[in-house]
């Protein structure tokens, strides 16, 4: 049997029941209608960057979507417009350094994520103050429900903070097969939102810059976090960033903050959060880790523990199992929950597992 820990960044999983490779659009779409006309469970797999598979493995058809295409099309505009259509199984980071190298912007702060291309909409993957929500015009999928293929346009999708149609709202009813993209063909960045990468690239918030350098600068401050794949790095053995920053009412908020300020948080120094928008506020999932008293390196020597560069990296240092990971996690979650009232909730797609 495959071993799905071959296929994942964590290096985790037991193995799955039937294992197929989908290279072309017809050979995903001819897999995907055997395993349900036969009533097996299907896993789509693509860089295998976001799953935390159970150790038992996955009793059913696992898919590796290896599709392969990347297509760019001018669009008349009163500025210059490039539409960029990639196949669902090109791996991310690929895309991303050629679309920069054709000095277009729009996935520039989306450098070093790893993964591939169909995974994007699922998760409506961000960093660094872009989202791909902003660019992706459509996505093709096939619907499992009536066997057809369609487009689905970006208004259809129902993009939210690290979320989608695909992911929550109709969990794996739609596959996707292709994402359309449209960026600008100016060579400088969409205005950096970023205090972190403003910083580091010595512009203020809003300010633009070259594509190129938003990448280079990216890919810097992702490794400097142990968020770039390094097979001779164990703490970039992870799924990345495990738990998505929680969106909180004011109300809540103000309880963190007097709860942090009674913990010696100092009273001139404002606690990190962001406007969320509809009364909501957001706070950085690390920094509430971090002042739960869960410190970098936490766990060492264990198999399984907090990444010695980024608290939001979970990491199989060596010899983990998924139970060892969920264990640290759930350790995270109470500890959390207990010093701030707040509940994290795990960014990737969990298999055959819970928290």
């Amino acid at each position: 049997m495959t071993q799905l820990a071959d296929y994942t960044t964590l290096g985790l999983g037991g193995p799955a029941k039937t294992f197929v490779t989908a290279s072309s659009e017809a050979e995903l779409a001819a897999a995907v209608r055997d395993a349900d006309a036969a009533g097996e469970p299907v896993l789509l797999l693509g860089g295998g960057s976001n799953l935390v598979i159970a150790d038992d493995g996955f009793d059913g058809t696992v898919i590796r979507v290896a599709t392969r295409g990347l297509r760019f099309q001018e669009v008349p505009a009163s500025s210059p417009v490039v539409d960029v259509t990639v196949a669902a199984g090109e791996p991310w980071d690929d895309v991303v350094a050629a679309t920069v190298e054709a000095g277009l912007a729009g996935l520039e702060c989306l450098s070093g994520i790893p993964g591939s291309t169909g995974a994007t909409p699922i998760q409506n993957v961000g960093a660094y103050g872009q989202e791909v929500a902003e660019v992706i015009t459509r996505v093709r999928v096939i619907d499992r429900r009536t066997g057809t293929t369609l487009e689905m346009p970006n208004g259809s999708c129902r993009f939210s903070y690290r979320n989608s149609l695909f992911k929550s709202g109709e969990p794996g009813r739609y596959v996707v097969t292709e994402v359309a993209f449209r960026l600008h063909a100016d060579g400088l960045s969409r205005p950096v939102r970023y205090a972190e990468l403003a910083s580091r690239l010595g512009i203020e918030i809003g300010e633009r810059a070259p594509v190129a350098k938003i990448r280079s600068d990216v890919l810097g401050i992702r490794g400097r976090k142990g968020m770039v794949l390094d097979p001779g790095d164990p703490d970039t053995r992870s799924a990345g960033s495990f738990f998505t920053n929680p969106m909180i009412s004011a109300a809540d908020f103000a309880r963190l903050e007097s709860v942090a300020r009674s913990s010696g948080w100092p009273s001139d120094k404002p606690v990190p959060h962001f406007d969320a928008g509809e009364g909501l506020v957001k706070v950085p999932a690390a920094w509430l880790i971090e002042h739960a008293g869960f410190a970098k390196g936490h766990g060492a020597p264990g198999p399984a523990r907090v990444s010695s560069k980024h608290t939001l990296a979970l990491v199989n240092a060596g010899g983990a199992t998924t139970g060892d990971l969920l264990a640290l996690a759930r350790e995270i979650i109470a500890g959390v929950r207990d010093k701030f009232g707040v509940t994290l909730t795990p960014e990737p797609t969990l298999v055959g597992v819970t928290v």
